[in-house]
């Protein structure tokens, strides 16, 4: 199974990918590099990740590379995390911002539920309960909409 590596510490002015790679293309190893960038400026952001085939490579290549200097930087290589989707992270800038992205997600995914027809999560009739709280007051509006249908 593959693993992704974290690079961090890359400098932000002048990075290619071509040179990333370059420097990490090794005899029998096989690795997948993607450089993050700034989506308006298109400059790096300072970090990218690297795919290496099996967790022996993953060890490997951090004790190679790890600290090595690229472009007068040391950069700091360890295995990544995996992605959390609409979860909050720690942190203290990243955690309103992944509640932010996580409502704006959640929005969007309630509007494409809507226009497929679907209202959202769909559990068997069976097993739906009403609150307790509110039963009396559901009993009488199927009371009231079975009346208006006949």
């Amino acid at each position: 199974m593959s693993v992704r590596l974290y690079v961090g510490n890359l400098p932000k002015e002048v990075v290619d990918k071509e040179a990333l790679v370059e420097m990490f293309a090794e005899e029998g190893t096989q690795v997948s590099t993607k450089l993050i960038k700034d989506r308006k400026t298109g400059k790096c952001r300072g970090f990218a990740f690297v795919t290496v085939p099996n967790d022996e490579a993953a060890d490997q290549f951090i004790e190679k590379y790890n600290g090595q200097s690229f472009m007068d930087n040391p950069l700091k290589i360890e295995k990544a995390l995996p992605r959390s989707k609409g979860k909050e992270e720690s942190g203290t800038e990243g955690g309103a911002n992944a509640t932010a992205n996580a409502a704006g997600k959640r929005k969007s995914h309630n509007k494409r539920s809507k226009k497929s027809g679907g209202g959202g999560y769909n559990a068997p009739k069976e097993a739906v309960q009403p609150d307790p709280r509110w039963a009396d007051e559901l009993a009488k509006l199927k009371e009231m909409l079975a009346a208006a249908k006949n």
